[in-house]
């Protein structure tokens, strides 16, 4: 369930925050939620990685063949951008 929350900022504070997300095109909402939660989250969590929300949602969008070898690709990229 969402509810909407209202807060008085700093005016320059709101912009920058907007600049931001903007340039990491994430809605401000979006943003001050994971900003909140991950500052809420149990202490036992914590001790775990923490995965923000954006990278969970990216998680699964590229789909490799099981034999896929990264360590060759970059390595031929390197080469190749270096020749």
């Amino acid at each position: 369930m969402e509810t909407k929350l209202t807060l008085r900022l700093n005016d320059n504070v709101i912009n920058r925050a907007k600049l931001y997300a903007r340039s990491h095109k994430i809605s401000l909402s979006k943003m001050i939620e994971s900003y909140l939660d991950s500052l809420t989250k149990e202490k036992n969590e914590g001790k775990k990685i923490s995965i923000t929300p954006l990278v969970e949602s990216l998680s699964g969008v590229i789909d490799l063949p099981s034999d896929f070898d990264y360590k060759k690709e970059y390595s031929d990229y390197i080469i190749e951008k270096y020749k």
